[in-house]
């Protein structure tokens, strides 16, 4: 019988796991792949702003997870193209709420920010 994880405790892998879910890098690769396959500098130029040795660790850590898978095509050069696995996909409701919440509260936030810098 699998059981399940306890985030409270400091031994606990779902610890690990929350930190990758937590990384910006990750939350973005799942937003961009959920309408489908995409090639590295499609992901790329997609995210922006990302370094390519960022976002290669990145997508290793996530296959890794089984998040995404990576398929290698032999043509000359080689198309890679990354989509994500059903568990992967399972994240796109919890992180597009968590999205639309920072995108909504983003100004009340920068505001409450620059109030609270004035104070210290």
């Amino acid at each position: 019988m699998v059981t399940k994880g306890d985030v409270f405790d400091p031994n606990c892998p779902t610890r690990v796991i929350l930190d990758r879910l937590g990384d910006k890098w990750t939350v973005l690769v799942v937003l961009r792949l959920r309408s489908g396959p995409l090639r590295f500098t499609e992901l790329r130029d997609g995210i922006g702003q990302v370094a390519p040795k960022v976002l290669t660790q990145t997508l290793r850590r996530m296959e890794r997870d089984g998040l995404l898978t990576r398929e290698v095509y032999p043509e000359i050069p080689p198309r890679v193209v990354y989509t994500l696995t059903p568990m992967g996909a399972s994240l796109i409701d919890p992180i597009s709420v968590l999205t639309d919440w920072a995108e909504t509260n983003m100004p009340a936030i920068t505001k409450a920010q620059a109030t609270y810098d004035l104070t210290v």
